[in-house]
């Protein structure tokens, strides 16, 4: 798994293009904080691709776990990082608007490395039950299970819409499932299991407990880090007399 070399790199040009066409002021921090990092890992490697994809064998098998990290933000080649990330350009500027930047991010985080999870989840059991060893070396790479993670987000917030699948006018709350199995169709190269563990990664966070688990998560994260600031704060006050430190962080809203 290895970029092509000795080209011109048009699938970025593009998306260079497009993202001066919608202008940088326009663009909410995060989401073009995502882009700027896939850019530049993809200028940038961290290292080789198949150095950085994630698999049953390199994951789980051989503990590679920053691969769930790493895994996401490296791309293919230039047109898979162009999709990519045009389709998280524009579901950056409706979701953050949406759900505040603190909150997206804290989305984009979760569901980048829980995907990787469930991924190895979906190649497992596919190789227990069709008893075919080759799944457990299937290695994906890309942002594109977080986009489908997106896409049903988008769809929740947004419902009652219309979408474009082919041509076909699919309702939005079912049009991830279609897309599902006509990118399979299309382009037999791409990761299904990859994209079905977005789509369950959405809806575990939709219609599963999974947004209670984090807004949980953040409200222990925000008291931990209340009583350390306040435990500093007693002791900068101790040592020299100032007025009392305000020491608060509190979970921004969420849908």
């Amino acid at each position: 798994m290895q970029r092509r070399q000795g080209r011109v790199n048009a699938g970025l040009l593009l998306l260079l293009y497009q993202i001066s066409q919608v202008g940088l002021q326009n663009i909410p921090s995060v989401t073009l904080g995502v882009l700027a990092l896939n850019i530049f890992l993809f200028l940038n490697p961290v290292r080789p691709l198949s150095e950085v994809c994630i698999s049953v064998n390199e994951g789980f098998y051989r503990r590679n776990w920053q691969r769930l990290l790493l895994s996401p933000v490296h791309h293919a080649d230039d047109w898979h990082l162009y999709y990519n990330m045009i389709s998280m350009l524009w579901k950056g500027i409706m979701l953050e608007k949406k759900l505040k930047s603190i909150w997206f991010a804290y989305i984009i985080a979760v569901f980048s490395v829980l995907i990787g999870v469930v991924y190895m989840v979906l190649e497992f059991m596919l190789m227990e039950i069709l008893d075919d060893p080759s799944y457990e070396m299937n290695c994906a790479v890309g942002f594109s299970g977080v986009l489908f993670a997106l896409k049903v987000l988008n769809n929740h917030y947004n419902p009652g819409r219309v979408s474009s699948v082919l041509g076909l006018q699919i309702p939005s709350k079912y049009a991830c499932w279609v897309e599902l199995v006509a990118i399979h169709l299309i382009s037999p190269g791409t990761s299904f299991a990859g994209h079905l563990a977005g789509i369950l990664v959405g809806l575990m966070y939709t219609m599963g407990p999974l947004k209670k688990i984090m807004k949980a998560c953040w409200e222990i994260c925000s008291h931990v880090y209340a009583f350390h600031r306040r435990f500093y704060c007693s002791l900068v006050i101790q040592s020299v007399s100032h007025s009392p430190c305000s020491c608060s962080l509190t979970p921004p809203a969420t849908q």
